[in-house]
């Protein structure tokens, strides 16, 4: 439906104009889009403008939430002077998500009261919505994106102070600040909390003092964090600190833990443990990946959390190799790509439920890959010198190498040749991982598919140091403020995931359809307002799966005042 001109040109060679509201039909005996005239509304030099301009706002008002300004705003032929246009989707969907998740409520009930009252959970969101929408530093966040990029009225008072104030506050009451926000979020998207998936990553500094004294602040003790220790990204030669992540099979965080930097994966499962202690999570397995194996870990689990499923390094446990891939028995397929095999080795007390998966695409790659290995190693060795010496240098350059050096033995008279034992034992491991669980009532099927989905804790890791809300670099010193740090970078992902679950798509494509709804402040017939755009069909389903309401179109309206005159 469309408002339609026509023109009739009269005899004396005037040009009269008229108005129609009509629609394109298909016409099935002329066989052709035909235009329908709906109403006339006459002609232009007589029409009257003003009803016309009340029937486009009575439209808009029906159509993606409605024009509310008053109708002297923009009348025909007024100029428009416009201020800024800033992103608001971001910024307005983490703030409905955010007190539906209860995270608003649960911060403002833990805020002192009284008449100074310090405005910690607006501080708070305000950091939060900022690691979603442009990671920035805390000072740029202050000085910068509020002032500048984001479009956050109610924040606009806040300081450099405010910021750091709100995380003391975050950091001092994070135990029940975790708590009650996993309850609340775990009721509300009824999140299985069956399966507790726990992983930790290294978060590096660029300084070069480690910390070597405990900070206590508010009651709160923490002993230096800021340690040399393994780093997963090869910066072992820096401080750093080790995070710890529990999360639900849905990725929604359970609890965060901030370790000293020279702190062992399978250390930490002791105070995670002691951390869910009184949690009542009922039934629930905990998942961890190779780092977690050790005897500790597995009694620490036994003892207090249950039920457990540990990947076992397959490759390096003499265990795994002899015992679990040496038995005889068939994979069972359990979808297209995973098949399981379950072996028990040992008896009585000591026994212990191994589930060998192999993923069958993995295989394939890891096999073709290997070919690909072997005949560029072949090449390598039809170029060495027959007549040279054993130890010439590219022939030690081939033995140190990390690609080719596993599959080079010394064959007669001491010259290099791939040794065809070493190819079949890799060939054995083609895609293949063990799991070690000590639940007898879970199928293999059930132990195999509950370690798969730790690839979104992994993902999730993996988001916060590159790809998403970019943790690093840490400007933070103090241990406290170093652990709060993090906590903000949990809350981000709690948004995250709950907005990823609703709509049923990733963050990064969500967020590239909000940074199409814009706040643009203009000044126009003596007014100043804030309006937003209209939104697109993409933006408007995104909304409707999240359970958001649009933006309102007029934001704000400010009448100029006029101007006083002193005498």
């Amino acid at each position: 439906m469309y408002l339609r001109t026509t023109k009739r040109h009269n005899k004396d060679g005037s040009i009269v104009e008229y108005y129609q509201l009509a629609e394109t039909r298909w016409d099935p005996i002329q066989r052709r889009p035909t235009a329908h005239i709906i109403y006339n509304f006459g002609r232009a030099n007589t029409l009257d403008r003003e009803a016309l301009l009340r029937l486009a706002q009575s439209i808009s008002r029906v159509c993606q939430g409605g024009l509310d300004s008053p109708p002297e705003v923009s009348p025909p032929g007024e100029a428009i002077d416009i201020e800024w246009a800033r992103p608001l989707g971001v910024v307005h969907v983490a703030r409905a998500l955010w007190e539906a998740l209860g995270i608003g409520a649960v911060l403002r009930g833990l805020e002192p009261r009284g008449p100074r009252r310090a405005p910690h959970e607006l501080a708070l969101f305000t950091r939060v919505a900022n690691r979603l929408a442009e990671p920035l530093s805390k000072l740029a966040c202050s000085e910068y994106w509020l002032t500048e990029r984001a479009s956050l009225p109610e924040a606009a008072a806040l300081t450099l102070d405010h910021l750091d104030f709100a995380l003391d506050f975050l950091v001092t009451h994070i135990e029940a600040i975790e708590r009650e926000i996993f309850f609340r979020t775990a009721d509300l998207f009824r999140a299985d909390v069956d399966l507790i998936f726990w992983d930790t990553t290294s978060v590096y500094f660029e300084v070069d003092d480690e910390d070597t004294e405990c900070e206590t602040k508010r009651d709160t003790t923490l002993p230096p964090l800021r340690q040399r220790g393994y780093n997963k990204e090869g910066r072992g030669n820096q401080p750093q600190v080790v995070v710890g992540l529990a999360l639900t099979r849905d990725g929604l965080p359970v609890r965060s833990w901030v370790f000293p930097g020279h702190t062992v994966d399978a250390t930490t499962v002791a105070q995670g443990k002691e951390s869910l202690r009184g949690w009542t999570l009922g039934r629930s397995i905990f998942v961890g990946d190779a780092g977690m194996d050790a005897e500790a870990n597995r009694q620490e689990l036994a003892q207090g959390l249950g039920p457990s499923i540990l990947a076992l390094p397959v490759g390096k446990l003499t265990e795994v190799q002899e015992e679990v891939l040496g038995r005889a028995g068939r994979f069972r397929p359990v979808h297209a790509s995973l098949e399981v095999k379950e072996v028990v080795v040992g008896e009585g007390e000591r026994r212990r439920r191994s589930i060998v998966c192999r993923n069958v695409r993995e295989a394939a790659r890891q096999r073709q890959h290997r070919e690909e290995v072997l005949a560029a190693l072949r090449q390598e060795l039809a170029r060495l010198d027959p007549q040279a010496p054993d130890h010439t240098k590219r022939a030690c350059e081939l033995v140190a190498s990390k690609r080719y050096g596993r599959y080079l033995s010394r064959g007669p008279g001491g010259r290099l040749a791939i040794d065809a034992e070493a190819v079949r034992r890799a060939a054995r491991m083609d895609g293949k991982y063990g799991l070690l669980t000590n639940d007898d009532t879970l199928s293999s099927e059930d132990v195999g598919l509950g370690y798969k989905a730790m690839m979104i804790l992994e993902a999730c890791l993996r988001r916060m140091k590159t790809t998403g809300w970019r943790i690093r670099p840490v400007s933070h010193w103090t241990a406290h403020r170093i652990a709060s740090h993090v906590r903000l970078w949990v809350l981000a992902l709690l948004l995250e995931r709950a907005a990823e679950i609703r709509v049923g798509d990733t963050w990064r494509n969500l967020r590239f359809a909000l940074e199409e709804v814009k706040a643009v402040r203009y000044r126009v017939h003596g007014l100043t307002l804030v309006q937003s755009t209209r939104l697109t069909a993409p933006v408007l389903a995104y909304l409707k799966k999240l359970g958001v309401q649009p933006p309102p179109r007029v934001l704000s309206i400010e009448r100029a005042s006029a101007p006083s005159c002193n005498t």
